[in-house]
């Protein structure tokens, strides 16, 4: 047994003796052992020998008791060793003993160079793919306009709601027009109900006070900006003012008619200086009591556990708390949730989307291989512009992920189904009909962005038994995981082709062939055309686009806010550069390989032609994330390093009508000095070395003999 600790050991065994229906008491009896020695072995605390452990797997009895000694016994040299309950142990075990095999095949006297390179890639493509499958933690994040009813569902698909006092079903996360949820909430499965608060930096709460003084010291008594969007979010505010006890006060008179009072206002008469109001705002929020990060139901509490949850999930979402600090996000811990076979699945609420916008803490998601990306709109406006806003945006920086992780949630209303009509204008007779023909328009709407197959499902909180939805959902992590062993399995089954037919006269000849035809090809594309636009279009077109108060939130946190990043809006603007410039290229180049592997052409080259394909791919998205993190990283220094020009753009505020248009003209006019195009010139000529370094990766592997 190498490499497996007596815990993990221990926590397998008793993982197949309650898979039988085994009480740990029944197995005792059954090889004459003490239920406390057997309960030491489980617990790891006792070491086991040969000879009992194949006693314990014999009593057990199960196929996975007898198979779990082969899996014990492997010697893993290469791979991380998964853990004894992976689902896909023997899948990671052959792509174990292929490696194994090519850096044998390497060592090999005389090999060519071309081979072993070809076979150093393989080995890098194994281990990323292995990677991928390896962990088992994966996320369902919901995506989707402010006020569309993510929280709803997530509650209706989780059984995460109680009855309320009219005999009505409650959701555990608090809900409503939107503008509720104070920051990303996620759900995950422990040990019972819990919720853990992650809390904002003092540094990112003193900035929030600081717009919360700044709107209730405007002149506009209804403190919104020039395009009527709220000066300071309306959970922030809510927040900020129960933390500090200045909610407002509404007593109805003797006229019948409400008077509001609003104490912030009275605290702005005491306190005039802005520096001094922030100062006492601040010191009434009490931060330093409030460092308080989980609490846990208890079964001695009268509430049940999801009464408590809903009930202490709304006190600290709200700031009533008085022992939690303003959230920058929100953990809920349940012992049940979405239960897929040896997966972790967490689940993700992220903050709605208040204007169709690029922000950096969705498309990170939109990026990553473990995350299913569950795309929500209303039915009437499925896909909503917000969506479509990130799906271009997506494709803008060729980010091939959405293929296979984005699916589609049309949240429907009672009676929306029944309003479809058909071709002829009859309306749905059933909402099933009217589904189906709302699906057509959803499908046709997705074709610009390539994903006219995009997986799609209706869902109506308020009727639809919710089983369906939660069937949709664990087949979408599943489809992620049947995706990274399909890729596995390929290149395991091209890597054996090789090593099968290297010594092959007819195979090598095709293959050089092919490899003259793509060293051809390499040798017509060798530098980039110079970027197209600028690397800051990306970034003026989001501040365009946006409400003013997002700009101004960002303006005054030096670029960095939680709707408007000019970092992440910079470097989606390099890599979406490269991309206009390379594109192409890359699609020419897998048209090429896709050409000669035609069973007409040189089917004999067709595992070459499959490798030097992905190699291309692979190679290029490895070029695009590195262009995008120099495009940041070029961009952020010189903006830390330059107060004035945010004390000149955050001057524009509360200047009247026009502060887009005045912060637009100040940032194009930075972008265009000359010390920020060089910045850009810096980036060409990162992206011209990164390209060539493809070129010679990929040509590396042809010409073996």
């Amino acid at each position: 047994m190498r490499g497996v600790s007596g815990v993990q050991l221990g926590h397998r065994l008793a993982q197949l003796r309650e898979s039988c229906g085994m009480k740990q008491a029944e197995l005792a009896r059954k090889v004459t052992w003490s239920q406390a020695v057997l309960s030491r072995i489980e617990a790891g605390e006792r070491p086991i020998s040969d000879d009992e452990l194949a006693t314990l797997l014999k009593a057990i009895g199960s196929d996975e008791a007898a198979d779990l000694a082969t899996v014990l016994d492997r010697d893993w040299q290469h791979l991380p060793r998964p853990a004894l309950d992976h689902p896909e142990q023997h899948l990671l075990w052959r792509a174990e003993q292929m490696t194994v095999a090519l850096e044998g095949a390497g060592r090999l006297p005389e090999v060519p160079a071309a081979f072993r390179t070809r076979l150093d890639e393989y080995v890098k493509e194994i281990s990323r793919l292995a990677a991928l499958l390896l962990r088992r933690e994966h996320q369902v994040a919901f995506i989707g306009s402010i006020g569309i009813g993510k929280s709803t569902v997530i509650c209706r698909a989780m059984n995460l709601e109680i009855t309320g006092p009219q005999g009505h079903s409650m959701p555990v996360l608090e809900t409503g027009a939107g503008g509720v949820t104070l920051c990303e909430v996620h759900l995950s499965r422990g040990p019972g109900h819990g919720i853990v608060v992650e809390p904002r930096t003092h540094d990112d709460i003193r900035s929030d006070v600081e717009d919360f003084v700044d709107h209730i010291t405007q002149s506009r008594p209804s403190g919104a900006d020039e395009d009527g969007t709220p000066a300071v979010p309306r959970e922030i505010e809510r927040a900020i003012r129960n933390m500090a006890g200045l909610t407002v006060k509404r007593i109805k008179g003797a006229d019948g008619k409400t008077v509001r009072t609003d104490p912030a206002k009275q605290l702005m008469a005491e306190f005039p200086a802005r520096r001094d109001l922030v100062v006492e705002v601040l010191t009434r929020m009490g931060l330093h009591r409030r460092d308080r990060r989980d609490e846990w139901h208890s079964p001695a509490l009268t509430a049940t556990p999801l009464e408590w949850m809903k009930s202490t999930f709304e006190q600290i979402n709200n700031g009533r708390h008085p022992e939690f600090s303003l959230p920058a996000r929100i953990d809920l811990i349940l012992p049940d949730l979405l239960e897929i076979d040896d997966i972790d699945v967490r689940l993700v609420d992220t903050r709605g989307i208040d204007q169709p916008a690029g922000r950096a803490d969705l498309e990170v998601l939109l990026e990553d291989p473990h995350t299913v990306s569950i795309l929500c709109s209303g039915f009437n406006d499925a896909p909503s512009a917000s969506i479509q806003h990130l799906l271009q945006r997506a494709r803008d920086i060729n980010n091939t992920q959405i293929d296979s992780n984005a699916s589609v949630l049309v949240l429907a209303r009672p009676g929306e189904a029944l309003a479809v009509k058909d071709e002829a204008g009859s309306r749905a007779e059933t909402a099933e009909e009217g589904y189906e023909l709302k699906n057509e328009q959803v499908l046709n709407a997705f074709t610009p962005y390539r994903l006219g197959g995009i997986s799609t499902f209706f869902f109506n909180a308020l009727e639809d038994e919710p089983e369906g939805l939660r069937t949709f959902l664990r087949e979408r992590v599943t489809q992620t995981r049947d995706e990274f062993q399909r890729q596995l399995d390929d290149v395991l089954d091209r890597t054996q082709f090789m090593l099968d037919n290297a010594e092959q006269e007819q195979v090598q000849a095709v293959q050089r062939e092919a490899g003259r035809l793509l060293a051809t090809w390499i040798k017509q594309h060798p530098t980039p055309a110079r970027l197209s636009g600028h690397v800051h279009d990306a970034l003026l077109n989001e501040i365009e686009r946006a409400h003013a108060a997002s700009v101004n939130a960002a303006v005054r946190r030096d670029g960095e806010w939680r709707s408007l990043s000019y970092t992440h809006q910079l470097g989606h603007g390099a890599r979406r550069a490269a991309v206009t410039t390379l594109q192409a290229w890359v699609t020419g180049f897998t048209d090429l390989c896709q050409t000669l592997s035609d069973p007409d052409s040189m089917p004999e080259a067709r595992e070459l032609l499959s490798q030097a394909q992905q190699l291309m791919s692979t190679a290029y998205d490895e070029l695009l994330r590195k262009v995008q993190l120099t495009g940041l990283t070029l961009y952020r220094d010189q903006l830390r390093e330059d107060p004035q020009f945010w004390n000149d753009n955050a001057g524009e505020w509360g200047q009247g009508p026009g502060y887009l248009n005045r912060v637009l003209g100040r940032n194009r006019e930075w972008f265009q000095q000359p010390q920020r195009r060089d910045l850009e010139d810096q980036l060409a000529a990162v992206l011209e070395h990164e390209w060539h370094t493809v070129l010679e990766r990929v040509e590396a592997i042809f010409g073996q003999a």
